[in-house]
C-alpha cells in the first residue's frame, strides 16, 4: 500500500502544480480587484455588449462546427467500423496524423490556402474561375475548427461502434427491423456515449479557441477566447481575464456532467 502511494506521488504533484494551483489563481483573480478587495465586477464583465457579442459568436460558431463535425464523423465512423478497419490501419492513421502536427502549423497552413493570393485562389485564377473569398470571415473560422477538431469526433464514435456486438444488430434484423429502424433503435442509442464524448471534445476547445479566429478571422471577428487573451496580454488585466475564464468554466463543467451521465462502459442503452 505504501509503495502504491509513493507511485501516485508524482501524479499528485503534477495535478496540484498544473491543475489545482492554476485554477485557484484564476479564482483568486476573478473575485478580487486591483486593490485586492473582494468583488463580482470581473464576472459581471461578461454582460457588457462587446463581451456578450463575442460570447454569442463563440457559442454560435462552436455549435455549427460541432454539428458539422458530427454530420461528417458519424457516417465515416460507421463505414470504418462496418468494414472492420483495425485501430492500427492506415486509414485510421490518416485521421490521427493531423493531431500529431502542431495546432498552430495546421491553422497557418489553412491561412496560406485561403488567403486572397493563396494556393486555392491561384489555382482558381489559373482555371479562370471566381476567387474564393472566405478568409477573414466566420466561414473560414468554422472551416478551421472543423479541420482541427474533426478527429476528436471521429475516434470516440468509432471506438464505441466497433464494440457493438454484431449479434445485437442481426437480432434486430431477424425481428423484422429495417435498416432505418435498426439504426434508430439499436445502433444510435448504443453509440450515444461516443457521440457525447465527441461533442464535448469538439465543443469545448472550439468555444475557447482564439488562435483559429486570429489567423483565419484576421482579428476582425472577436470570439470570447480572443477577449480573454487580450485581457491577459494586451490589457494586462488578469482580473477581468480570470473572471471571463471562470464564466467559460461553467460550459466545461456542464459538458463534463453530460459525459459523466451518458459515457459508460456498457456503450449506452437502447430505447
Amino acid at each position: 500500500m505504501k509503495n502504491k502511494r509513493l507511485l501516485a506521488g508524482p501524479y499528485l504533484f503534477w495535478s496540484a502544480s498544473f491543475v489545482v494551483i492554476p485554477l485557484l489563481v484564476i479564482v483568486y483573480y476573478a473575485f478580487t480587484s486591483d486593490e485586492g478587495t473582494f468583488t463580482f465586477s470581473n464576472l459581471a464583465q461578461i454582460t457588457t455588449p462587446e463581451n456578450l457579442k463575442a460570447l454569442g459568436m463563440s457559442i454560435l460558431l462552436s455549435f455549427l462546427s460541432t454539428a458539422i463535425c458530427l454530420i461528417l464523423a458519424y457516417p465515416l465512423a460507421m463505414i470504418l467500423s462496418q468494414n472492420k478497419v483495425s485501430q492500427t490501419s492506415f486509414i485510421v492513421l490518416i485521421f490521427i496524423l493531423p493531431m500529431w502536427m502542431n495546432f498552430l502549423l495546421r491553422t497557418l497552413a489553412w491561412q496560406t490556402l485561403l488567403e486572397k493570393n493563396g494556393v486555392i485562389n491561384s489555382v482558381l485564377s489559373f482555371l479562370h474561375l471566381s476567387a474564393l473569398e472566405i478568409i477573414n470571415t466566420p466561414y473560414a473560422i468554422i472551416l478551421g475548427m472543423v479541420y482541427n477538431f474533426l478527429p476528436f469526433m471521429v475516434l470516440p464514435i468509432y471506438n464505441v461502434l466497433i464494440k457493438i456486438d454484431s449479434n445485437v444488430i442481426n437480432a434486430a434484423r431477424d425481428l423484422g427491423a429495417n435498416p432505418v429502424q435498426t439504426f434508430c433503435k439499436v445502433i444510435f442509442p448504443l453509440s450515444i456515449p461516443g457521440v457525447i464524448s465527441g461533442i464535448t471534445m469538439v465543443f469545448v476547445p472550439a468555444l475557447t479557441t482564439f488562435v483559429i479566429s486570429d489567423l483565419l478571422g484576421g482579428g476582425k471577428i472577436l470570439l470570447i477566447g480572443n477577449v480573454i487573451e487580450q485581457s491577459f496580454k494586451q490589457n494586462s488585466n488578469w482580473h477581468v481575464g480570470s473572471g471571463l475564464s471562470l464564466v467559460l468554466m461553467v460550459f466545461i463543467i456542464a459538458s463534463m456532467a453530460l459525459v459523466a451521465k451518458y459515457d459508460n462502459e456498457d456503450g449506452g442503452a437502447t430505447f
